[in-house]
């Protein structure tokens, strides 16, 4: 049972308000008992015409109870359904933290308010919830049979996601369940339904959900998980799976991508801020085991340089000795023992404690004494710190990016001079390109950069040849729109920024290249932005970098997972001069219940 399923008390927001002015919804009506039914309350748009109304003797059976937490409650769900597939024949009734003194099974009579619940707050961007609140309910018998669960598979959900409204709200649209799966998702708030034998594209979280898909056919990676492979197609049959059965009588499955609920896995359709719409089982399949292995990749040969980037995902001397060793671990065996590793999110030496310190000299110690002790090299590091408060992440952390190299295989170039806000420049030594400072922070300055990591550029020499890398940890995603929002299509307002700092880096790059045109430059990254992005577009604009994961086969183009989608967030990039490269992106963490990152790392093996 989940403890994120928890919010304040239902509301009528501004936003339905606004709603019924713009004439968007029908004016609420008031009615009696015998002419109101779920179906009449749930209307055929996403807001109720009923909306901050009272409600009389709701009838209805009570298909499930939320027992925990402080969003508890039942499910009601009409027996006698209307004609009309656009409006839900369930409604939540929300009792807040008191338990409701009904049983599965219950023929009951609810009377209270109509509310409009907004998942996040109304500002989130995210659709609501219609609920019964202030409720007060008779019980008329007990033991009924429950109504048939609503199958959810291919033939009942649309491959269009969501009707497009030009950016604004969808909610005055009379639903289309049979053309788009939000519409259809949303027809159903509330109703039982159902998955069979149903594949695991979401690992198991902390918080004890999973992701499932109800297109098993549809864009699946090589791996088992569900492809997001263009902004048309945020894969429709993605549900997520949290349970009302008590964990002591059935524990939450630990499961992979991969792996599969067999059988049936039923319980009413939720809706919710960490994900959207899940269904809230009554009825759990069993786990099926896919067996997935986690990935290895090849050692790199003598003449090979390989480069890898790792996200370590808020490390610090803080972070418990077992994920050291399991990074270690992933590094040596794994990855093979990259030459060169850039890593994004490596906290200063007291982690999220928020005062001066900047310094990682302790991070970084913790974590090239694990790889020596897994075996790996004396990696050696380099690395700027930031100015305090100054870069994002968790506060107090002041993470930053940072090289380790291994010195038996290669040198790093050190040249004085970098600090957090001295930009570093490019200068021409007899027609050869070098920096001003090695290591270096990019246009430190530049508004881009507000409030997100500054990238940072070494000079490396392999077998006598200079390589330049470019260590990056772009802004991330927050406060975007969901793909679930009522918004369509959602706004991706945090794209402005990356795309600024796509072009301070490629800006940086064509310095370079206009010195040396044969320069072997490296962009490795959490770019924290997909392939087929705007970002991604100008960071590689003029062909100066080639983005090494569009030359991967389309079902292998993935590093990380978020609500069932695997997607791509980390790059490697390549100028023109390191020709072939070898890319892979090991798969070791994204999909995985038990992870050491949520990201997977990438490496490369070049020949310069």
């Amino acid at each position: 049972m989940s403890p994120r399923a928890v919010r304040g008390p239902a509301a009528v927001t501004a936003v339905v308000a606004s709603a019924l002015a713009a004439g968007l919804l029908a004016a609420p009506q008031s009615a009696s008992a015998a002419e109101v039914r779920i179906h009449d309350i749930q209307g055929s748009t996403r807001i109720s015409p009923f909306a901050g109304t009272q409600v009389s003797e709701v009838p209805g059976t009570v298909t499930a109870v939320r027992a925990f937490g402080s969003s508890r409650g039942f499910w009601l769900q009409d027996q006698r359904p209307d004609r009309d597939r656009a409006t839900s024949e369930a409604i939540f009734v929300f009792t807040g933290s008191k338990t409701p003194s009904v049983a599965v099974g219950d023929a009951v009579r609810v009377s209270g308010t109509v509310s409009e619940y907004y998942p996040g707050g109304a500002d989130a961007g995210l659709q609501s919830v219609t609920e019964l609140t202030k409720a007060t309910w008779t019980v008329e018998s007990s033991g009924n049979e429950l109504p048939a669960a609503f199958p959810l598979k291919p033939a009942t959900v649309p491959d269009r996601y969501a009707p497009d409204a030009g950016g604004g709200s969808i909610e005055g649209l009379r639903l289309r369940p049979n053309s788009y799966a939000l519409d259809r998702y949303e027809s159903l708030e509330g109703m039982r339904v159902s998955v069979e034998d149903a594949p695991v594209v979401g690992a198991t979280t902390p918080y004890n959900e999973l992701w499932v898909t109800a297109e098993p056919g549809h864009a699946r990676t090589a791996r088992g998980g569900a492809l997001y492979s263009s902004y048309r197609d945020p894969n429709s049959g993605r549900v997520k799976v949290a349970s009302l059965i008590p964990f002591a009588q059935r524990p939450f499955p630990v499961a992979d991508v991969g792996d599969a609920l067999t059988g049936t896995t039923a319980g009413p359709l939720d809706y919710d801020n960490f994900g959207g719409y899940e269904i809230q089982a009554t009825t759990l399949g069993a786990l099926e085991d896919g067996n997935l292995p986690r990935e290895t990749t090849r050692a790199q040969k003598a003449d090979e340089l390989s480069i890898a980037t790792y996200n370590v995902e808020n490390l610090s001397p803080k972070t418990a000795q077992a994920k050291f060793d399991r990074l270690a671990s992933g590094l040596v065996h794994n990855l093979a023992t990259p030459d060169i590793v850039a890593l994004e999110e490596v906290q200063d030496d007291n982690g999220a404690t928020n005062d001066a310190v900047t310094s990682a000299g302790a991070t970084l110690k913790k974590l090239t004494d694990a790889i020596k002790a897994a075996g790996g090299p004396a990696y050696e590091w380099r690395q700027i710190d930031p100015a305090d408060d100054q870069d994002g992440g968790q506060p107090g952390g002041n993470i930053r990016v940072a090289f380790l190299f291994n010195p038996e295989r290669v040198s790093f170039t050190d040249v004085a001079g970098g600090d957090a806000t001295t930009p570093v420049r490019v200068t021409d030594k007899d027609g050869e390109a070098a920096l001003s400072a090695s290591p270096g922070r990019i246009d430190p300055g530049n508004p881009v950069w507000k409030d997100s990591r500054k990238p940072l550029v070494g000079q490396f020499s392999f077998r006598g040849r200079p390589v330049f890398v470019i260590a990056n940890h772009f802004n991330s995603k927050g406060g975007d729109q969901g793909l679930d929002s009522r918004f369509q299509p959602p706004a991706r307002g945090s794209e402005t920024q990356r795309t600024g700092q796509a072009q301070a880096v490629n800006a940086f790059v064509k310095k370079l290249l206009a010195v040396d045109a044969q320069a072997r430059v490296v962009v490795a990254g959490d770019l924290n932005d997909y392939q087929f992005s705007p970002a991604l577009a100008d960071l590689t604009a003029g062909g100066v970098l080639t983005d090494l994961v569009t030359g991967m086969r389309k079902d292998e183009r993935y590093g990380y997972v978020y609500n069932g989608n695997s997607q791509v967030l980390d790059h490697i990039l390549t100028s023109r001069a390191l020709r072939r490269p070898d890319y892979d992106i090991v798969h070791i963490n994204a999909e995985f219940a038990d992870q050491s990152s949520d990201h997977d790392p990438q490496v490369v093996r070049l020949k310069p």
